[in-house]
């Protein structure tokens, strides 16, 4: 698996799944259309770009391309980096027919073809001693913190989400990737 610093941007949640297994990094769907009327992601999006920098990797067809210039409009340009897969023809195994323009999307490309179209991009891949930071936040954290596998973990989640500007229906898994994409333990510590 290869560490990738920056967060990465992808249509849906196949696309999200085909690229969990070949990165590690925290990625994060658009729900398609669904971002130009979410404005918690959008502003999310914001953050983590602000912070460890995002790239867009959204499918080749005309849908892809609305998608990733909407978020090139909305979010600050110099902290986005844009990776292009290839226009294959085709279909993902998983449909039973081609998509409208006939074309492989994210989810459709090999793992090979993935990586480099991130390093055409720019991608910032890590290696195993940059990545492990003394101040990551576990899923223990979470628990002894109370925001996860306690009565009323969700009810804390949730108020804690609103203070940081969060989206507010993060599971303890999200929010435990966004934690680390934003913040260190000693960061979070100090904000509860």
């Amino acid at each position: 698996m290869i560490k990738v610093k920056e967060v990465i941007v992808v249509e849906g949640r196949y696309d999200k799944n085909t690229l969990s297994q070949i990165v590690d990094t925290t990625i994060i769907e658009t729900s398609g259309f669904g971002i130009f009327s979410d404005k918690e992601k959008l502003e999310l999006l914001r953050k983590l770009a602000s912070k460890r920098g995002i790239i867009i990797l959204t499918d080749s067809d005309g849908a892809g391309f609305v998608i990733r210039n909407y978020l090139k409009s909305a979010i600050t340009p110099d902290s986005i980096k844009n990776a292009y897969i290839p226009e294959v023809s085709g279909k993902e195994r998983r449909k039973h027919s081609p998509s409208r323009e006939g074309k492989l999307g994210v989810e459709g490309m090999s793992p090979e073809t993935l990586i480099q179209a991130l390093r055409r991009a720019g991608a910032t891949f890590e290696d195993e001693s940059e990545h492990i930071r003394k101040g990551r936040i576990t899923k223990s954290d979470l628990y002894e913190l109370g925001l996860s596998g306690k009565e009323g973990a969700a009810e804390r989640r949730r108020e804690l989400t609103a203070r940081l500007g969060l989206p507010e229906k993060l599971s303890a898994d999200s929010l435990l990737d966004i934690l680390n994409a934003l913040y260190d333990r000693e960061e979070l510590l100090s904000l509860l």
